[in-house]
C-alpha cells in the first residue's frame, strides 16, 4: 500500500511538472509587470479597469424602493399591454430619486399594436429593472420598430434606452504630451475641474504623421475616408483622482499617447449611474432566418436595450431571445454585462460596445450565434474586456470599425474567420491598435496563414494585433501581420490576462471573480 501511494504521489508530480512546462508563464506578462514597476510604458495595455466600479467591487444587489409594474397597471400573461405600466412605474421612481421596477413572475407584452413607436425612456440614475425570476420573468416585444429612416437599415431605435439630457462642454486645452498607460495630464486652466469629476480625453485630427502613426503598419487606403478626411478619433472617459494646479491625476491609465501638438482637448462627461437590468428575460418575436442587410427587420427590428451616457451600470442575469440586437453600450464607462445569454433564432448583434471605457462583457453566452457575435464598434471605442465567454463555431467575434482600440478577448471560446467584423468602407480599419487574444480557443476549422489584412475583398483590415496563447483547431498566422505572436497552439500562464492584471493592481483578486471562476 505504501509502494502504492508513493507511486501516485510521483505520477502526480510528473503530471504537475508537465502541466507547468505545457503552460509557460507569458514573456509579456513578465515585461507588463517589469514595465508597471520601473513606470516605463508596456507593451499590453491595463485591461484592469474595466467593469463596475472598475471590478473591484461586485455589482451590488441594491435596496432602493420598489415600484411593481403590476401595482401601475400591468396584467401579466393577459397578452395586453403593459408598457404605459412600465412607463409609468419609471416616472414614479425618477420622481422618487432611485428605485426598482420590479417584474412579479409571468409574462409582459410591450410594443402590442395598440402600442404607439416610443421607446421606454430611462434619463434618471439609481434605476434598476429587477425580475423575480430570470426565466419566468419575460419582457415580450411583440412587433419590431420601424428604422427612423427608411433609406437606413441600421437606424431601427433601440426599444429600451438609457440616456443623459445633458451633453459635456469643452473644459479646457492639453498643453503637454502624455505617452499611454500613463496617469498625469498637464492642461491649460483645471479651474472647472475636481477630484471625481468624469471627463473626455479627447482628439479629431487628420494631420499626416498622427494618422499614420495610428495605422502603423497598415497604408491608409483612399476610400478609408473617415480616418482620412476627418482624423484620427480618441474619446476616452476617465475619473479624476486628484488636481494640483494645471495637472491632473486619473483613476485609470490613458491608452493612447498623447502629442500636444495635434490638438487634444478635455470635456466633461456627463451621465447618468448605478441604471441596472437583472434577473429577467428580453424576448423578441424574431422568427425568420437571418439574411445580414436584407432589411430593416434583419438587421435591427427587434433592437431592445441600449445604454448610453452610464457609469457605473450593469446588465446582469439577463436572457435575450428571438432578437436582432440584443445590448449595445454606447458613450458609457466602467460598466459591466454579468451572466448575459443570448438565445433562439440568430439575429444581428449580441453585445456590442460603441464610443466607450472600459466596459467588461463577463461570463456570458451567445449561444444563438449572432451574425455579429462580442465585440465592438465605432466612436474610438477603448479597453473592452470581452472575458470568459462563449459562442458557437458558426459566428466570430465583431469589430466594427470606426476606431476600436484596445480589446482584449480573453479566455473566450468560439468560431474565429474573417468576414463578421462588419463596418462601411469609410469608416475602416475594423480594429485599430491593441487588439489582443489571450488563450483565445478556437472552436471552427482551422485556417493556414490567417490574414488580419484580406487581399480578396475591400473589407477586413486590422491593425496587426498580440496574440498570445492561441489554441484550439490549429490555425496558423503570418507573422508581419500580427504585433505579437506567443505560444501559438497551447495557452500560456497567467490563464487570464484581466485577472492577474487585477491581481497586480489590487494585490489580490476581488472575491466575485473568484465566484465567478467556479461557476
Amino acid at each position: 500500500m505504501k509502494s502504492y501511494k508513493n507511486l501516485c504521489h510521483l505520477i502526480l508530480l510528473i503530471t504537475l511538472s508537465l502541466s507547468c512546462k505545457a503552460q509557460e508563464t507569458s514573456k509579456l506578462w513578465e515585461q507588463f509587470k517589469e514595465a508597471s514597476e520601473s513606470n516605463t510604458e508596456p507593451i499590453l495595455p491595463d485591461f484592469s479597469y474595466s467593469g463596475y466600479k472598475y471590478s473591484e467591487e461586485p455589482i451590488p444587489f441594491v435596496s432602493y424602493k420598489i415600484f411593481d409594474v403590476t401595482k401601475y397597471g400591468a396584467i401579466p400573461n393577459d397578452t395586453l399591454s403593459d408598457k404605459k405600466a412600465i412607463q409609468k412605474a419609471i416616472k414614479e421612481a425618477t420622481a422618487n430619486g432611485e428605485g426598482i421596477i420590479y417584474f412579479p413572475k409571468g409574462t409582459y407584452f410591450v410594443n402590442t399594436s395598440s402600442d404607439d413607436q416610443s421607446i421606454i425612456l430611462i434619463q434618471s440614475s439609481k434605476i434598476v429593472f429587477r425580475g423575480e425570476d430570470r426565466n419566468q420573468s419575460i419582457l415580450f416585444f411583440q412587433n419590431d420598430l420601424p428604422p427612423a429612416d427608411p433609406n437606413k437599415l441600421w437606424t431601427v431605435p433601440f426599444s429600451i434606452k438609457v440616456a443623459t439630457k445633458k451633453r459635456g462642454k469643452l473644459l479646457t486645452n492639453i498643453t503637454k504630451d502624455a505617452r499611454r498607460e500613463s496617469f498625469i495630464i498637464h492642461i491649460e486652466d483645471a479651474s472647472k475641474i475636481k477630484k471625481g469629476d468624469w471627463i473626455t480625453i479627447k482628439v479629431l485630427n487628420n494631420a499626416t504623421d498622427l494618422v499614420e502613426k495610428d495605422l502603423f503598419p497598415l497604408k491608409p487606403d483612399s476610400s478609408w475616408e473617415s480616418i482620412i478626411n476627418k482624423g484620427v478619433q480618441v474619446n476616452e472617459h476617465h475619473k479624476v483622482a486628484k488636481v494640483e494646479g494645471n495637472t491632473i491625476h486619473l483613476v485609470e491609465p490613458i491608452h493612447y499617447n498623447i502629442e500636444a501638438k495635434h490638438n487634444w482637448k478635455i470635456d466633461a462627461f456627463e451621465y447618468l449611474e448605478h441604471v441596472g437590468f437583472e434577473n429577467m428575460t428580453f424576448e423578441g418575436n424574431w422568427t425568420k432566418d437571418f439574411i445580414h442587410h436584407r432589411s430593416a427587420q434583419d438587421d435591427g427590428g427587434w433592437s431592445i436595450l441600449q445604454l448610453s451616457r452610464a457609469i457605473n451600470s450593469w446588465v446582469k442575469d439577463v436572457t435575450f431571445k428571438n432578437v436582432n440586437r440584443a445590448l449595445e453600450f454606447s458613450v458609457t464607462a466602467a460598466c459591466t454585462a454579468l451572466n448575459v445569454s443570448i438565445e433562439g433564432k440568430i439575429g444581428h448583434t449580441a453585445v456590442d460596445v460603441s464610443g466607450s471605457t472600459g466596459v467588461l462583457i463577463a461570463n456570458s453566452m451567445d449561444l444563438a450565434g449572432m451574425h455579429h457575435s462580442f465585440g465592438v464598434s465605432g466612436g474610438s471605442t477603448t479597453n473592452t474586456v470581452i472575458w470568459r465567454s462563449k459562442y458557437p463555431a458558426h459566428t466570430s467575434f465583431e469589430a466594427h470599425a470606426s476606431q476600436p482600440r484596445c480589446t482584449l478577448f480573453d479566455n473566450v471560446e468560439g468560431g474565429f474567420f474573417q468576414g463578421r467584423a462588419g463596418g462601411a468602407r469609410f469608416n475602416l480599419p475594423n480594429h485599430g491598435r491593441y487588439l489582443v487574444l489571450w488563450n483565445y480557443e478556437e472552436i471552427d476549422a482551422p485556417e493556414k496563414d490567417f490574414t488580419f489584412v484580406a487581399t480578396d475583398t475591400w473589407y477586413w483590415r486590422i491593425v496587426p494585433p498580440i496574440i498570445v496563447g492561441f489554441h484550439g483547431s490549429g490555425t496558423t498566422f503570418k507573422e508581419d501581420e500580427v504585433q505579437i505572436l506567443e505560444s501559438l497552439g497551447k495557452p500560456v500562464q497567467p490563464e487570464s490576462l484581466f485577472e492577474s492584471q487585477l491581481e497586480f493592481r489590487l494585490g489580490k483578486l476581488p472575491e466575485w471573480i473568484n465566484e465567478i471562476k467556479k461557476l
